[in-house]
């Protein structure tokens, strides 16, 4: 199975290795990973594959806050609609309940199938479940 691995920091900067963990679990269990990085890609390739993954984090304290990256990353392609997909949100700062919820909001307003949400707590928990979300 495709899968893309959408990286979204907080900051301009490359994927952190809470998400190339995730990357190495997926590809673990079989499956051919492409990391693409919000700030650096459009996501014009986002439709082509099987199965998308958004690791996000949060950009403010309060509130929930998401880069807005993520939603220009999501709209750029032509349609997501039905696509299963998974929402992650890296640990950094309290009330990332309220964050992982926007974050999934996002994405089923583009149309996406959320069908695992989780916050990731350390690099081994990413790996982790990088190799059981799709098993």
């Amino acid at each position: 199975m495709r899968v893309a691995i959408v990286s979204v920091p907080a900051e301009r900067k490359p994927p952190c290795d809470y998400v190339s963990a995730l990357a190495k679990g997926v590809e673990s269990m079989g499956h051919r990973v492409e990391i693409i990085n919000a700030y650096t890609d459009d996501g014009r390739r986002l439709p082509a594959f099987d199965y998308i993954i958004v690791a996000a984090e949060q950009t403010s304290l309060f509130g929930g806050r998401l880069p807005d990256m993520l939603g220009q990353v999501l709209r750029g392609p032509s349609s997501l609609s039905g696509k299963k997909s998974a929402a992650f949100l890296k640990k950094t700062y309290p009330f990332t309940g309220r964050a992982l919820a926007n974050l999934m909001r996002v994405m089923e307003r583009e149309g996406m199938f959320v069908n695992w949400s989780e916050v990731l707590l350390s690099v081994p928990h990413a790996e982790e479940l990088g190799k059981r979300i799709l098993s």
